[in-house]
Formats: structure tokens, C-alpha cells, sequence
């Protein structure tokens, strides 16, 4: 019977191909994460133009990708890459090819999906160049404390864009930190996830790193005033670890999943269901979530409109469609100002049609939770499992007020994607340390 005390069993497969150059790998994976977390242009507060028609991100995208595509064929043991196959993903890749076709400008859509694919392919090549737990670890622990330091030094530095000001857009932020990301609401879900490589770091012996980067991310976290943030970065960490204490991980899926389901139910689940909301105006009377409720019931509305299909990939907000609406004057957002739904399960819907969201839902939510159940009890797997499990679960929780999914290089996509394959590879391989590969 396997133990996690014990780093070997031989019921699960340990990669039968020698070593790749440490140093070359490990660097090469962490220039790429850093470079994704960090993006080609920090501290611009309108965003980098991912949009393609920057030269900059053009040229600096599509090297990321050769890169990485180049560094996985002659690096990457390429049996992680067969694991990640799967005739779900290949149907998700085709309800995004039909949204495609169906943009309101196909050209612009497909060169998103490009970016998007890039992206992907980066975090591929992240978690597979290190080959062990130790790359892994210190890929995660240089690039960690990097993007930490360069958000604190840009308050320093550059504190009228490090700091959202009373002059921007969103006057209501004015104080909030945001760092080298474009929004605090990126900033916040980013070091979340950082918080929570701190406690990975910790929990393999990287005590004072570890340490370090957990409390400089939480600290960030409270700054950026993101109370969602705030609240589910405890219930991550108690539900994905305190279970295991008990011996019963196999429980932590099902409970993630029944607070996922009802973090649903008392958001998006008020739109379609009376009881709901009358569940939330009992508990907290007036609650609409600082206005995203009249936005999602504009949502649901055009959804009903086509649901099949949707509206075509990156064709709805920001189009036509909805920029040349009617704005009522009681309506508390304006919807022709967005560029998203803040509900990423309802932008898929929007965007690619309701059949696309639920491969969705079982690509995004029930496959992670299955691979979680079939991880190996090892102790380098529960490790990275666990670590990958607290960013699926802060992040599905999130997308729930948040719209994130197949957002180009967006970086919260992008750790959501880690937090995807990283469960697959644990689930399927044994992970490594460097004694053992020797």
C-alpha cells in the first residue's frame, strides 16, 4: 500500500528517460512563468494590447510560444504531453473553433486563440522542463519572490501606476495596490496563487522562502482591498489541507465541489432562481454584488437568445451589439462599457453557447477533481497536488464573480491553467526529487 512517507512505489510510473540539463530547464521555465506573470509590458494600467496589434506583444507571444514548443520537444519527457489528451479538451477545442467562425471578426478571434494557445503552451512547458519537485520548487520560489519584489519596488518606484489613483477610470479604487498587473483585481487573485506556492515552498522543507513569500502575498492580498481574495484564501487552504491530517483527502474533491456549488447558487444562481435570491436578501438584504447582479440578468437574457451557439469568440462585449443598446437609467453598471460578463462560466455561455459551457464545466471542473482523487499517495504528488488544488478551487470560486477563462495571457487564466495540468501530471506520474532521478 503506498504511503506519502514514502517516495517510492512501484505501482505508478516513474518517466524512463534520462534527465534533462538541470540548469537549462530550470531556467527556461522560470524565465517563462516570470514572463507570463509579469507580462511583456508591467506597470501599464490600461493592460498590454494582447489584441495583436502591438509588435511588441506580437513578436514577444509568438517567441513565448516557439520557445516553449521548441524547449518541450527537445527537453520534456513527451509522455506528460500524450497525458494531457483528452477527447473532452479536443471537443472544448472544437466548440472553440466553431465560436471562431461564428465572430463577429474571425480574424481578430482567431489571433486571441493564438495568444490563448501560447499562453498555454508556456505553462505546459513550465511545469514539464523542471522534470522533479526540486526544479519544480525552485522554478516556483525564484519566479515567486521576482514578481513579489518587482510589484513592492514599483510602489517605490512607480506609485502613481503601482497604486490605482482618484484620476483613473475607476475613482473608487484610488489606493488600492495593483503592482506591476493592470487591475487589483488581477493583482489579488495572482498573489493569492503566490501565497499559496508559499506554502507548498514551506511544506517541502523551503522553510524561510516559503515564509517570505506567503506573508509578502497575503499582505499584498489585503491591500488590494479584494474581500473575495481575502475570504477564500483561508477556505482554500483549510479545505484542500485539513482533511489529509485526518487521512481523508479523498473527501477534499466533494467538499470543494459542494462550496463551489453553493458559491453558485447564492451568485450567478440568484438570476435564475427566486428561492436563491431570496435566500441571499435574508441573510444580507440589497446584496447585488456591486452591481454585477443587473449585469448577469442582461446576460442570462442574451444568452436565451442564442444558446446554442452564442455570439462568437471575443463577439459580444464591447461589439455593436451591446455598445449601441439602450442603457436604462436605474440600471447600476453600464453595460456598454464592459469588456466582460465578471462571470467567466457565463461569458463562455455568452461567447460560445450553452452546449460549450457545459464541456466547460467538466473540463474546467470535473476532470481536475477526478485527477485529484487518482494522485498517488506520495509524498512529492500530495505536495504539488494539494498546492495546485488551492489555486483550482480559489480561482473556480472566483470565476464566479470574475471572467477569466481562454483570456489570452491574461495571468489568473494562466495559473488556472497550471492549476489544470498540474493535477493531471500528478495524477498520472510519479514526481521526483533529485536524489531519486540520480
Amino acid at each position: 500500500m503506498s504511503s506519502i512517507v514514502s517516495p517510492r512505489a512501484t505501482e505508478f510510473r516513474v518517466p524512463a528517460v534520462s534527465n534533462p540539463p538541470r540548469v537549462p530547464a530550470i531556467a527556461i521555465a522560470s524565465v517563462l512563468l516570470c514572463v507570463l506573470l509579469v507580462s511583456l509590458r508591467p506597470f501599464q494600467p490600461a493592460g498590454p494590447d494582447t489584441t495583436g496589434g502591438d509588435i511588441v506583444n506580437q513578436l514577444g507571444f509568438g517567441l513565448i510560444g516557439v520557445t516553449s514548443f521548441a524547449a518541450l520537444l527537445m527537453l520534456a519527457d513527451r509522455r506528460f504531453l500524450a497525458a494531457l489528451i483528452s477527447p473532452w479538451w479536443i471537443l472544448l477545442f472544437g466548440f472553440i473553433g466553431l465560436a471562431v467562425a461564428n465572430a463577429y471578426d474571425p480574424a481578430s478571434a482567431l489571433r486571441a486563440v493564438m495568444f490563448t494557445g501560447f499562453g498555454m503552451l508556456a505553462v505546459l512547458a513550465v511545469l514539464c522542463l523542471p522534470y522533479d519537485a526540486d526544479g519544480f520548487s525552485r522554478v516556483i520560489g525564484i519566479v515567486g519572490t521576482t514578481v513579489l519584489l518587482l510589484c513592492y519596488c514599483g510602489l517605490i518606484l512607480f506609485p502613481d501606476i503601482a497604486i490605482h489613483s482618484a484620476d483613473s477610470t475607476e475613482p473608487e479604487h484610488a489606493g488600492l495596490w495593483r503592482g506591476s498587473f493592470t487591475h487589483k483585481n488581477v493583482a489579488g487573485p495572482v498573489m493569492a496563487c503566490l501565497g499559496f506556492a508559499g506554502i507548498y515552498l514551506f511544506r517541502r522543507g523551503s522553510r524561510f522562502i516559503g515564509t517570505l513569500l506567503f506573508a509578502g502575498a497575503m499582505f499584498f492580498v489585503l491591500k488590494t482591498g479584494s474581500k473575495t481574495a481575502l475570504g477564500l484564501v483561508p477556505a482554500a487552504v483549510v479545505l484542500v489541507m485539513i482533511p489529509g491530517l485526518f487521512g481523508l483527502r479523498k473527501l477534499v474533491p466533494f467538499l470543494c465541489m459542494a462550496v463551489l456549488c453553493f458559491a453558485a447558487l447564492v451568485t450567478i444562481g440568484t438570476v435564475f432562481l427566486d428561492s436563491a435570491d431570496q435566500l441571499v436578501q435574508s441573510v444580507a438584504p440589497g446584496t447585488n454584488y456591486t452591481g454585477r447582479v443587473t449585469l448577469w440578468q442582461f446576460a442570462a437574457e442574451m444568452i436565451g437568445r442564442e444558446p446554442l451557439t452564442g455570439y462568437g469568440f471575443e463577439s459580444f462585449w464591447r461589439t455593436p451589439l451591446v455598445t449601441g443598446s439602450d442603457q436604462p437609467f436605474d440600471r447600476e453598471w453600464d453595460i456598454r462599457t464592459m469588456v466582460h460578463g465578471h462571470n467567466g462560466y457565463i461569458d463562455i455561455a455568452l461567447l460560445m453557447g450553452v452546449p460549450a459551457l457545459l464541456c466547460t464545466v467538466v473540463v474546467f471542473i470535473l476532470l481536475p477533481l477526478r485527477d485529484y482523487l487518482r494522485v498517488p499517495l506520495l509524498r512529492e504528488n500530495v505536495l504539488a497536488a494539494d498546492f495546485f488544488m488551492m489555486i483550482w478551487f480559489f480561482l473556480a470560486v472566483n470565476a464566479l464573480l470574475e471572467s477569466f477563462f481562454l483570456r489570452r495571457a491574461d495571468p489568473v487564466w494562466l495559473m488556472f491553467v497550471m492549476a489544470l495540468f498540474g493535477l493531471r501530471l500528478t495524477a498520472r506520474f510519479t514526481l521526483p526529487t533529485v536524489r531519486d532521478s540520480h
